[in-house]
């Protein structure tokens, strides 16, 4: 079965956020990962390593994800544009299929590909102007 979260942008104000939302939910952190611990560090701006790239923490049987909008990187948050819905499938055929189904009329932002932190991963915008991201996660053996 799908999961469906919601995944949040801040505008530099991540960590403090999910600090927030960490004392009144509890529990910790699933991912904490900042920019300056990816592979594409070195084209992320000196102001913005230490910002965060993901973070995600388990509220009831959901996961509540973010990230740092970065300017730098052609980013600009507004108000409005700062959730995205975030598809976990079980399988990348689902995957597939659901990029290519809620993409239809809209515009594919990044197609479903295997990405470095593991996943089958893709991101789109539909044609009501809805922000998705689609994962597939193979089980660990």
């Amino acid at each position: 079965m799908t999961k469906l979260n919601p995944y949040l942008n801040f505008n530099g104000n991540t960590e403090e956020a999910f600090e927030f939302y960490k004392s009144v939910f509890g529990g910790d952190f699933l991912m904490l990962q900042r920019f300056k611990d990816t592979p594409e560090a070195g084209k992320i701006a000196e102001e913005d390593q230490d910002k965060i790239m993901h973070v995600s923490l388990k509220v009831g049987e959901n996961v509540l994800m973010a990230t740092d909008s970065l300017e730098s990187m052609g980013q600009k948050l507004i108000e409005g544009n700062n959730i995205t819905l975030s598809l976990n499938t079980d399988s990348k055929e689902e995957a597939d299929e659901l990029f290519e189904k809620l993409s239809e009329g809209g515009k594919a932002e990044m197609p479903m590909a295997e990405v470095f932190w593991g996943s089958y991963f893709g991101m789109l915008e539909d044609k009501f102007g809805i922000k998705w991201m689609i994962s597939y996660d193979a089980p660990k053996h």
